[in-house]
């Protein structure tokens, strides 16, 4: 059995099985669509959630399977003061397989060390977000034919954005990736980031605030929200704000071949008018993520065709 809590859970080969098969259920879904029948995924978000939670039903309903759990800590047993332990091993008793949000950091893990059931952790805190991550890199090697020699431009709160976290470290492990961050300096990616991946592995970065300076340079630019409520003052705020709009004039100054990724939701920090641009790839994104939490769903239950479930180490 294994579980997912970080997105380097999966080695290089391992991600690279996955996306295979995200890939190939994309473009064959009718061969999936009873391959879990009979299978039970519970959904276990102890915060609000739409797109991760909806892909998540998505995925296991159009394979056949069937879903249960809950979408808000208020609305189980956790009101009444049940541990995350506790609550993983009832559920165990359920499922074949848990999707699991949290907002504490590590809860997923925690989860993880009492379950008879794999764990799949749909985000944590201010950490990790696993599968936004495969699907980043599913939508990145779609519209660039590699997840290798490209310079990522990531832009809004890399503070507190678990998908940026992830995203970073697991992007690091390609050759010639280098990172362009913009962000307010309140907003800055941590010091762990920065040191423990970026620095320790010599992966090229540079840091600067405002976007329009940097775009050109870019073959994705990863938009995130610029969160009022993480500033210190107001003024600050209002200061910077505007630099992490996203418009049409902006994307005048992007190259041609320069895509734009979004987690979503998103707030006023891409402009509407820029969703008409053909650069526009964070709708493909959001689909992508139902196929490739189908095939992780796949590869952690044992059902995915024999050789990608073999070279993934799951029997």
């Amino acid at each position: 059995m294994k579980h997912i809590i970080e997105p380097l859970d999966f080695s290089l080969e391992e991600t690279q099985r996955l996306l295979d098969l995200a890939d190939d259920i994309a473009a064959n879904r009718q061969k999936y669509t009873k391959i879990c029948d009979g299978k039970k995924l519970a959904t276990l978000f102890y915060e609000p959630s739409t797109r991760t939670r909806l892909s998540f039903e998505a995925a296991m309903l159009n394979m056949g399977g069937s879903i249960l759990g809950f979408s808000s800590a208020e609305s189980s047993s956790t009101a009444k003061g049940e541990s995350v332990a506790d609550t993983i091993r009832m559920i165990s008793c359920y499922a074949d397989i848990c999707a699991m949000r949290h907002p504490k950091e590590g809860a997923p893990y925690v989860a993880s060390c009492h379950a008879s059931i794999p764990i799949i952790n749909a985000g944590d805190g201010g950490h990790q977000h696993p599968t936004q991550t495969f699907t980043d890199m599913m939508t990145i090697r779609a519209k660039k034919q590699r997840i290798h020699n490209l310079t990522i431009g990531l832009c809004g709160d890399l503070k507190f954005g678990r998908t940026v976290h992830s995203l970073i470290k697991s992007l690091a492990r390609y050759e010639g990736i280098r990172f362009v961050l913009i962000s307010p300096y309140e907003l800055r990616v941590p010091n762990y980031i920065i040191e423990e991946v970026l620095q320790q592995q010599n992966i090229p970065y540079t840091q600067a605030e405002r976007l329009e300076e940097v775009i050109d340079q870019l073959d994705i630019l990863y938009m995130t929200r610029v969160q009022k409520e993480r500033f210190f003052n107001e003024e600050d705020y209002i200061r910077l704000k505007d630099s992490y709009i996203l418009d049409a004039e902006k994307m005048k100054l992007a190259r041609d071949d320069m895509y734009v990724l979004h987690p979503l939701p998103r707030v006023n920090e891409i402009a509407t008018e820029v969703d008409n641009d053909p650069r526009a790839a964070y709708f493909e994104q959001a689909q992508n993520g139902v196929y490739v939490r189908m095939a992780l769903i796949l590869l952690l239950l044992g059902l995915a065709p024999d050789e990608q479930r073999k070279e993934i180490g799951i029997c």
